[in-house]
Order: C-alpha cells, then sequence, then structure tokens
C-alpha cells in the first residue's frame, strides 16, 4: 500500500512515473522525474533521495515517458490500481506533479515534457492540476520559461522551494549559497509565469535560530511590496526520514511552532497550509 513515509520512485518499476500519497495534495499524487540519475544541482540536507550527486537532469526519453504515463494513467483512471494500493481514505487522483529525484527544470528538454504531459492529461481529460516543484534556479530560461506558461493555460501551478533566506543559511540547509536578491529575482519570474506557492521545509534548527523567522516575514514583505504574487505558503516538516550524511539527526519544527509561525504569515494577508 502506498503512504505518505514511503515515496519510493521504483515502487512500480518505471523510470520516469512513480505514484505517492501526498500530505500537501490531499491524496495519490502522480510523479514524473526527470532526474532517474539522482542528480540535483542543490544538496538539501533534508533530502530523501538515496545516493544523491551533484549535477542535472538528463535528456528524458519522450517515447518511453509517454509509454509509462499512458499506461499508469489508464491503471488509474480504467483500472483497479486506487482499490488495490492505496488507502480508502486517499483514493483520490489528486494531481501530476513533475519532481523526483532532482531539480527537474534543468532538463535540457523540460518544455518538450510539459507538452507531453499536458497532451496526456489532454487525452484522459483530466481536470487536475499539473504541479511543478522546483527550487526555481532555471526558471529565467527561455524553454523553461515557455513550459511554465503553457502549465498556466492549463490551470498547472508551481510549487517553489524557499526554506531558508539569504547565503548563510540557504547554504547550510539548501547547500548552495544564494543572496535574497537572486531569490526574490527568480520567485518573481515564476509567479509571473504561472500560479505559484511557496513551499518551505522547517527543521528544528531552522526554528531555534531568532534570524530566521525574521528573515523569512521580511522577505515576505519585500515581495509584497515588489507586487510578487504568490497563492500561499505550503509549511511542511519531515514525513520520511533524509538519506543525505547526518539526515536521522533532523527532527522537524514541532507543531505548535509551525502554527505559531503560520498565523504570523498570515498576518500579511497570506494564505498558509500546514502539513
Amino acid at each position: 500500500m502506498l503512504s505518505v513515509e514511503n515515496h519510493n520512485r521504483d515502487i512500480v518499476g518505471l523510470t520516469y512515473v512513480y505514484p505517492v500519497v501526498s500530505r500537501r495534495a490531499g491524496g495519490v499524487s502522480l510523479g514524473i522525474n526527470l532526474n532517474p540519475n539522482n542528480q540535483c544541482n542543490w544538496q538539501c540536507i533534508y533530502c530523501q533521495v538515496p545516493d544523491l550527486h551533484r549535477g542535472v537532469a538528463p535528456v528524458a526519453d519522450l517515447a518511453l515517458m509517454e509509454k509509462e504515463l499512458d499506461g499508469f494513467l489508464h491503471e488509474l483512471v480504467y483500472g483497479d490500481y486506487l482499490q488495490e494500493h492505496v488507502p480508502e481514505s486517499c483514493r483520490t487522483l489528486c494531481d501530476l506533479a513533475i519532481s523526483g529525484n532532482g531539480e527537474p527544470t534543468t532538463c535540457p528538454n523540460f518544455d518538450e515534457v510539459v507538452t507531453l504531459v499536458v497532451a496526456l492529461m489532454e487525452k484522459f481529460n483530466l481536470s487536475i492540476p499539473l504541479r511543478l516543484i522546483t527550487n526555481g534556479s532555471s526558471v529565467h530560461k527561455l524553454h523553461v520559461l515557455s513550459a511554465l506558461k503553457v502549465m498556466a493555460e492549463r490551470g498547472g501551478e508551481i510549487w517553489f522551494k524557499l526554506d531558508a533566506i539569504g547565503e548563510v543559511m540557504t547554504q547550510r540547509i539548501n547547500g548552495v549559497s544564494l543572496s535574497a536578491d537572486w531569490q526574490m529575482k527568480q520567485l518573481q519570474i515564476t509567479a509571473e509565469a504561472c500560479p505559484t506557492w511557496i513551499q518551505t521545509c522547517v527543521l528544528k534548527q531552522q526554528a531555534e535560530d531568532k534570524t530566521f523567522v525574521l528573515e523569512y516575514l521580511s522577505f515576505l514583505k519585500a515581495a509584497i511590496g515588489h507586487g510578487v504574487q504568490v497563492k500561499g505558503v505550503l509549511l511542511y516538516g519531515l514525513a520520511r526520514p533524509s538519506l543525505q550524511e547526518g539526515g536521522e539527526l533532523l527532527v522537524s519544527a514541532d507543531a505548535a511552532w509551525l502554527e505559531d509561525f503560520s498565523q504570523k504569515i498570515e498576518s500579511y494577508g497570506i494564505m498558509v497550509k500546514v502539513s
């Protein structure tokens, strides 16, 4: 049975397609993994990808992806996969999510992937969102930007990773040093192209850092001042253990802290969902 504790990308033995039960999606999310090489341009300390290496996604095999996605969607829509493998309370296909074992927008033919996925969603008459889960590092590239606009036309949305603000904490949490200005620029590009949620994983070490809340709220205030429009913020803790070095020591911020933090964000008129 699928569960929120198991997001194994190989669970159905396919290269690109994998089903998960997602807390944030609220049911079954059909993932599209553009990084089967386990390479990512970031290295977040909470990442649950085994044998993660620095790098980018390879060129996607569109023929193989179409075969896998078409076949598995047939199982979900017309077959009994949900009844046999998903807890009764979660037997709803909530979205298709371009995500996986690294940063998907580093895929050289990302735009062709989006075109293919949209076509198959139309074939199966799916009225659910196509979501992209991204760290935002490549959204300024023209072929990625054009794909985001296609997603927007199809009712899609983006979940934009923002776990920390500024060079010191992004290095600590995400394994890259990012300035707040760069983060703002990438978020603005993303939100202008397609409806966007900010997604933030909060660990105990962030919650215990006195500057984290101040910097995060200051960033949101600045974003509002720049006219950046986001749908809301997705706050979440760990559902599965990190597979990075030292990951076994990581602990989520506790539920009470997350609720208090969400109320601070909501005071800016921004919707928050806590998982």
